[in-house]
């Protein structure tokens, strides 16, 4: 297992509907079990998605579930929404932004500008298969959830 960590992961697609739509999709955090392969539930606490809401995800990788616990730190509505998960520092967001013929370009990210803690670089490494694995899945699973984003807003 490699010790190895990107601390910066990146995809976008490009999805014809505009970004109000797409919008009420992303910033939608207990939809967000839908979309990625990762997130087996999602749970906002007092209510409304916005800046400085709070939220607990379930997780799962095959049998294993954890639980995060994550912050909205950014929410501009149409055009970016990003929450920092507590267990791993790492900040995740969606971005939008417009296209020319009427649709919405999204460009998901998961930052590190902390780095990653070391308690989850430890379980990352013991029961996730390890960095690269664990790395290679996150890649996998925001392609998933933007395909599974595009369909839903596009139908």
């Amino acid at each position: 297992m490699t010790e190895t960590q990107d601390y910066l992961l990146e995809d976008s697609i490009e999805i014809a509907a505009p970004p109000a739509k797409v919008w009420s999709l992303v910033s939608d955090i207990p939809a967000m079990a839908r979309w990625s392969p990762q997130v087996v539930r999602s749970k906002v606490k007092g209510g409304a998605v916005r800046e400085g809401a709070r939220f607990t995800n379930v997780n799962r990788d095959k049998l294993l579930f954890w639980p995060t616990n994550g912050k909205v730190v950014r929410f501009v509505p149409e055009r970016e929404i990003a929450f920092r998960i507590k267990e791993n520092k790492t900040v995740w967001s969606f971005r939008l932004e417009p296209t020319d013929t009427g649709g919405t370009r999204v460009v998901q990210r998961r930052e590190a500008p902390d780095g990653v803690s070391e308690i989850s670089t430890r379980l990352v490494n013991v029961a996730l298969g390890g960095q690269e694995e664990f790395t290679r899945k996150l890649r996998e699973g925001m392609r998933q959830t933007l395909e599974r984003i595009k369909v839903e807003a596009e139908s």
